[in-house]
């Protein structure tokens, strides 16, 4: 995998509260939780622990600098003595609450599974943890969540706009003084940070490949009305014009599903001329379109090439396994992520976009060129 394009670029004060395991104590005596926590200090935890206050602070707040054997003593005598760390009422003292919130469209599509593991991941390094939500491609399901975040007091969001998302929620979000990071799609081009891939790109190298392999009549099949679709289409577009194809075909769907791939194929592929090729919006519109040619009577990679977008794991395993164009939506997460942390320790910083170089994977559904369709082109 390439390295990314870049271009120019604390956690919360602990607070604990008690409560004595009822096992021990008599409900009839047991002290209320706001006498037990001003009764108990940090001091005693240490005490208990045989450590100083500062570290019992450190390992409250989750600080990377306690070592591994220190931190766990510390915890078993926070758990032995019954205490809980009350986060809520560290945020209201601190400045911040380690949390971001993640919005994406459809949760349900493997891409946004890699890519939220690859945040985790990058997230935990640092302490902090997500909160994560489905927008479903509704701009109201995704301002409710906003909001609901905003009361949390997280420190950042990283956002994948829903289709048709207001373009000034971002400028509303500056106003809020919420970090946002804006993932794979953009309502709003820099000055505000964004973390994906030259999508653009992505449907050039598509095109660019099945020309390479004697493809003219090239569909492009899926999509919707956002950045992403937007930066496809002119890529497929572009790589047409560049190598002076005429036949263009860019077909929408109602999304971007298995579903959607295969009732376009179908469609497609009773027109007169049909296309030799197809590139997908992703590679769940591909292997859409691929069980569509068989139920055609039609094979994937000889009567009709398929190339799919983002390389998710089951395109290895296809039946032809699928080409497509690797995006890395592990290492985007990743990106994300640590521009949010960048972002949040640094507000009045140089904003940054943070762009995965695409690559191309080539497996079987295209065909080689010993099989691929070679036309002539017909003289003017």
């Amino acid at each position: 995998m390439k390295d990314p394009i870049t271009t120019p670029p604390a956690k919360a004060d602990a607070t604990v509260s008690s409560q004595a395991p009822s096992s021990q104590v008599p409900s009839s005596q047991a002290p209320s939780s706001q006498s037990a926590s001003s009764s108990i200090t940090l001091q005693d935890i240490a005490a208990h622990a045989k450590v100083s206050r500062s570290t019992v602070s450190l390992v409250l707040r989750e600080s990377p600098l306690v070592a591994k054997r220190t931190r766990e003593k510390v915890q078993d005598s926070i758990k032995t003595l019954g205490y809980v760390y009350n986060r809520g009422a560290a945020a209201m003292r601190g400045s911040r609450t380690a949390t971001l919130g993640v919005v994406v469209y459809d949760i349900a599509n493997p891409f946004f599974g890699s890519m939220v593991a690859g945040i985790d991941a990058a997230l935990h390094q640092e302490g902090y943890v997500s909160f994560l939500a489905n927008s479903e491609d509704s701009p109201e399901r995704q301002q409710r969540f906003i909001e609901r975040m905003r009361e949390h007091r997280v420190d950042g969001l990283l956002l994948c706009p829903a289709e048709h998302s207001d373009p000034n929620l971002i400028h509303q979000l500056a106003d809020w003084g919420m970090p946002c990071i804006q993932v794979m799609r953009y309502l709003d081009a820099p000055p505000f940070d964004y973390a994906g891939t030259d999508f653009r790109r992505v449907a050039e190298m598509a095109v660019n490949h099945l020309v390479s392999l004697g493809h003219q009549r090239i569909a492009f099949i899926g999509g919707a009305d956002h950045s992403v679709s937007h930066d496809r289409w002119l890529g497929y577009q572009a790589a047409l014009d560049h190598h002076g194809l005429s036949y263009r075909r860019l077909v929408r769907g109602n999304g971007v599903t298995r579903r959607v791939g295969h009732e376009l194929i179908k469609t497609l592929m009773q027109e007169s001329p049909r296309p030799t090729a197809v590139v997908c919006h992703n590679d769940l519109v591909a292997f859409g379109a691929m069980l569509g040619l068989r139920q055609m009577g039609l094979e994937p990679g000889r009567d009709c090439a398929v190339i799919g977008t983002d390389d998710v794991e089951e395109a290895e395993l296809g039946d032809p396994p699928l080409t497509s164009i690797a995006t890395h939506p592990y290492a985007i997460g990743e990106q994300a992520a640590r521009l949010a942390l960048r972002r949040i320790a640094n507000p009045g910083g140089e904003r940054e976009s943070v762009i995965m170089p695409p690559e191309l994977k080539i497996r079987r559904s295209c065909g080689s060129p010993d099989d691929a369709i070679v036309e002539t082109p017909r003289p003017d």
